[in-house]
Formats: C-alpha cells, sequence, structure tokens
C-alpha cells in the first residue's frame, strides 16, 4: 500500500469519532437561562412614544451656544483678513507710488543730463554731422 492510502484510512475513523460526538453536543456557547429573553425591550428602546418625540424635536430644533459662538469667531476672523488685505494693498500701493517717483526723478536727471551734453557738444550743424578728417 502507498503511503496515501494508509492515510486515508487511519483519517476514516477520527472522522466517524467525530461525528458521533458532534450529534450528542448541540453547541458550544454556555447559555444563561436567568433572564428569559424580551423582544418587547428591545423594541421600547428603539421606539418612544410622540409626545416624548415632539419634545425632544423641540429641543433639538434650537442651536446650541457653541453653534453661535463659532459664528462670531468667524466673523472676527473674517474681519481681521479683510483688515490684513486693506493694510497689505496700502502698503502695496505705497510702494509703487515711491518707485514710480523714483524712476521718474531717475528719468528726469538723466533727460537733463543728456540736454546739457547736447548744448555742450553742438557744433551749429542740425542735424548734427560728425567729419572725421
Amino acid at each position: 500500500m502507498s503511503w496515501t492510502r494508509v492515510f486515508v484510512l487511519s483519517l476514516l475513523p477520527a472522522l466517524l469519532l467525530l461525528h458521533l460526538f458532534s450529534s450528542e453536543v448541540e453547541s458550544a456557547a454556555v447559555k444563561d437561562h436567568s433572564k428569559p429573553p424580551d423582544h418587547k425591550g428591545a423594541a421600547r428602546q428603539v421606539f418612544m412614544p410622540e409626545s416624548d418625540a415632539s419634545s425632544f424635536i423641540k429641543r433639538r430644533s434650537r442651536r446650541s451656544t457653541r453653534y453661535y459662538e463659532i459664528q462670531i469667531e468667524q466673523r472676527v476672523k473674517i474681519a481681521a483678513s479683510e483688515q490684513r488685505r486693506e493694510y497689505n494693498e496700502e502698503q502695496r500701493t505705497e510702494q509703487e507710488h515711491y518707485v514710480e517717483e523714483v524712476r521718474d526723478e531717475q528719468n528726469e536727471r538723466t533727460r537733463e543730463t543728456n540736454e546739457q551734453y547736447r548744448e555742450y557738444h553742438y557744433d551749429g550743424l542740425s542735424p548734427q554731422y560728425y567729419w572725421f578728417h
């Protein structure tokens, strides 16, 4: 005999014994018989009388004070953000004006320097000609 046949034949009696004992055992869990099962109690926990439900809804329809505190806090943050945005915009505008004034002054100085150079080096000819001989 091959080893697989020996193995299968040795498992058969073990399975037979297991089947015989399993039919006698109903379940492995220990049952608690101290309280009878109350199916209506579970329903009472889920459902409530109509009067209790309406009072619950009336109470819950009002918002908590925390909600209003959060709303006020958000308004304060939005106002601070708006002030910060306006301040930054004002600073940026001032900087742009300053840069523009500096640029204008520089252009004016450059233009004056060029005019002085032209006046000093003007040879009486219009347009200017340079003779190299």
